[in-house]
């Protein structure tokens, strides 16, 4: 029973407030460039997570995008421009 009262009292300290996701929710918002300039506007909860999950979506596509053009400059560089390109790749790690 003593370890059911100390996992009720830990969970009830790590719980997030409503203010806390408001601010987060709004926060997130501001990252969206679909959603940035909408302050004045109501944007919902659900609509942000959306648009999130969209961007996010977005983004792996434009990796993938750039990452097959970066092979294929690789493949068709020759051998000191294509090590030239990996040692400059290698220092932004």
């Amino acid at each position: 029973m003593s370890s059911r009262r100390s996992r009720s009292r830990h969970s009830a300290a790590s719980r997030i407030t409503d203010d806390q996701i408001i601010d987060l929710v709004s926060k997130l918002q501001q990252l969206l460039p679909e959603l940035r300039n909408r302050c004045s506007d109501k944007v919902s909860a659900a609509r942000v997570l959306q648009e999130t999950c969209n961007y996010i979506r977005s983004l792996h596509r434009e990796v993938d995008d750039l990452s097959e053009r970066l092979s294929e400059l690789l493949a068709n560089s020759d051998t000191s421009q294509a090590a030239l390109i990996r040692s400059l790749l290698s220092q932004q790690s």
